[in-house]
């Protein structure tokens, strides 16, 4: 809880104390309007009058808000070249930090504050703006466009999700974020293992089995199998969709506390503790390090994640190799997804055929999809832009692979992503459970994910319980005609 001053209590000040004050005050005051502080200030006051009396730079055009530095670099010449053919509709791009761009976007469509025609952001932001019924939303009802021009069937369709809120679609994706799994190849195979032979997380975890081993013979293994701790709640949730988990229903009503989440969280948790570990975790700066020392063999890892590696990590480059996550059961699917950004367009907005336009420009664009993916590693979700021969590049990084082909494959697969705005909350609430069951298997010496399992169940019932209390207090998501 915040805590608060207490309050003081009174005392007789002392004598001494009050009788210099003046002494120190007026000593204070000479020192404060002495000629170097009346300069300074003077000058101060001069600039601030100056800079205040300058017009103010405006961008001419209509407005573009985003939050992603390397797409707003990818989109400039895209719109330079706009911009230089349609001089009557010009658009002007700005560049956000992500809590400003949040701050204002809910505030121009609660308050009906002057607000951007066209908006990029994010999975954690975009969301947040499905919290009232669907007439408050801010954002472009688009779903009889996408459908009635043919431009939903373009898209990978899974991709829409985040950004689908009671059954209506409010932006483009503006990627995918299938995840593979990253190891360690020179390791693995300098020990002779063979990874065509793994298709689940058992076959996994039974065939890297002998790279579990304590290099430096203090009785303690210094090498395990995936980079995974209860304290990573973004990689379980990855775990938890792969298997097919539900964390809302179409409605937005928290469903988390299933016994299929129940079992998943049990078998991770038999993964990250007791006499049969096979994960561990890397720790803050150290991380790339500990990753480069092999600590760890796999690291689960969506496009963007591969992108960050190679300009944070660049000594691990050519170690490497990527293939499609284990799955859990035979036929399974073999990714996940982490991460999201849409664009969509301002509803109040004046220029709606004009950002329509805009939009698909950028979005469907080839020289923006092959410099986001020579930037950042991130896959397009236009299926048209998949036999771009630059996605079939070999990739030194990854010891020669195609990245980019090897993302596209599982990109059709990514499971589903709540786009209820309290799915942060709903994740945090899982993290938590993930750790209390780790404390419980601790504790209770309790290994057997059977018995595991009715512990998890019990805990994620009672972090719903919690959510849906939470829900209950909007009014707008708990009235009939939204409950149904």
């Amino acid at each position: 809880m915040p805590h608060s001053t207490p309050p003081q209590t009174e005392s007789t000040p002392d004598k001494k104390l009050s009788q210099s004050r003046p002494r120190f005050l007026s000593s204070l005051s000479g020192k404060l309007l002495s000629p170097g502080i009346v300069v300074i200030l003077a000058l101060a006051l001069a600039s601030s009058a100056l800079v205040w009396l300058l017009p103010a730079r405006q961008r001419s055009g209509i407005p573009f808000w985003l939050t992603a530095h390397r797409h707003y670099e990818a989109y400039q010449p895209k719109l330079d070249e706009w911009n230089a053919r349609h001089p009557e509709k010009q658009v002007a791009a700005t560049l956000f930090h992500t809590r400003a761009f949040e701050r204002r976007m809910l505030s121009g469509f609660l308050s009906e504050t002057p607000l951007a025609d066209l908006l990029e952001s994010d999975v954690s932001v975009i969301p947040r703006a499905f919290l009232g019924p669907p007439e408050q939303v801010g954002f472009l009802d688009l779903t009889d466009r996408l459908h009635a021009e043919g431009i939903y069937e373009q898209l990978n369709a899974p991709s829409f999700s985040f950004f689908t809120s009671r059954g209506r679609i409010y932006g483009l994706p503006h990627d995918v974020h299938p995840a593979l799994l990253c190891y360690r190849a020179d390791i693995v195979e300098a020990a002779g293992i063979d990874v065509s032979q793994i298709e689940t997380w058992d076959d996994y975890f039974r065939v890297m089995h002998p790279l579990i081993q304590d290099l430096d013979g203090d009785g303690r293994p210094d090498r395990y199998l995936l980079e995974l701790s209860e304290y990573r709640t973004s990689e379980i949730i990855m775990l938890l969709l792969q298997n097919d988990g539900e964390i809302f229903d179409e409605y937005d009503r928290p469903i988390f506390a299933n016994p299929r989440n129940a079992r998943t969280l049990a078998t991770l948790t038999t993964w990250i503790t007791g006499p049969n570990r096979v994960t561990s975790n890397t720790s803050g700066l150290a991380a790339h390090r500990q990753r480069l020392e092999g600590l760890v063999v796999g690291v689960i890892m969506p496009d963007w994640m591969l992108g960050y590696w190679k300009v944070e990590n660049p000594q691990i480059g050519g170690k490497i190799k990527l293939m499609p996550l284990p799955a859990w059961e035979r036929g399974g699917r073999r990714t996940s997804v982490r991460g999201g950004t849409m664009i969509g367009i301002n509803k109040r907005s004046p220029h709606i055929e004009t950002c329509w336009e805009v939009l698909k420009y950028l979005y469907t664009s080839i020289e923006v999809a092959e410099q986001t993916y020579r930037d950042s590693s991130i896959i397009s979700p236009v299926k048209a832009l998949w036999a771009a021969p630059f996605y079939d590049e070999p990739d030194p990084f990854v010891s020669g692979q195609p990245s980019g082909r090897l993302y596209i494959e599982q990109a059709p697969h990514v499971p589903h992503r709540p786009s209820s705005p309290y799915n942060p909350t709903a994740e945090d609430y899982i993290g938590s459970v993930a750790m209390a069951l780790r404390s419980y298997a601790d504790q209770h010496a309790v290994y057997d994910i059977p018995q595991l399992e009715t512990e998890a169940l019990r805990l994620l019932q009672e972090a719903q319980a919690r959510l849906e209390k939470l829900i209950s207090r909007n009014v707008f998501l708990t009235s009939p005609q939204h409950s149904q």
